[in-house]
């Protein structure tokens, strides 16, 4: 035995399972998209109660510029950070199919401030600001599910070509197939 060493042999590594893989990059997806959403909540409500304080702009008004400022900083980081992975291939796209589900994400969030503020009369600073959250945290759920099912579209990864590739050629070819006349063996 050699120094240092215990004499126990260190078992191999076992491979993680596709679903736990998926799982990871979920999670760690999930993490990246929640700090760019947290700093766009920030700019958000920042960017509203500035405008809240320094116009006379109504609140549903003063929300929407402060939405669209938050669209304008999300993107960026959900292209550059969160999403930098995936395929680029098709800006143009990427960028009409963000705004679109975007301005869905401000109807959401806007939708649930104008009903407690006209509908219900709840129109505190305390008030709009909590109604403001809510309709943020509703319209992130639909945001989330949208950029990654139709924006930010990933890239087929190796593994899974490469598995499928091996799939394929092994039921192009079964072992039981027998030369033809004229056909080279082996």
């Amino acid at each position: 035995m050699g120094r240092g060493s215990s004499g126990l042999h260190a078992a191999p590594p076992v491979p993680r399972s596709a679903v736990r893989q998926r799982f990871d990059r979920l999670v760690r997806e999930v993490a990246k998209f929640g700090a760019v959403g947290g700093a766009g909540l920030l700019v958000n409500l920042l960017v509203f109660n500035l405008v809240r304080h320094v116009t006379d702009l109504q609140v549903v008004r003063a929300s929407v510029i402060a939405t669209v400022v938050a669209i304008a900083f999300n993107y960026l980081g959900f292209r550059y950070f969160t999403y930098r992975d995936r395929d680029k291939g098709r800006r143009t796209k990427e960028l009409g199919l963000f705004l679109l589900f975007s301005v869905v994400g401000l109807v959401i969030e806007n939708g649930v401030l104008y009903a407690a503020t006209y509908g219900f009369g709840w129109d505190s600073p305390l008030q709009s600001n909590v109604f403001k959250f809510l309709g943020i945290g509703i319209a992130t759920l639909f945001r989330f599910w949208s950029y990654r099912t139709w924006v930010f579209r990933a890239l087929p990864s190796e593994e899974g070509a490469v598995a499928d590739a091996e799939s394929f050629l092994t039921r192009r070819q079964p072992e039981t197939e027998k030369p033809r006349v004229g056909q080279r063996v082996g």
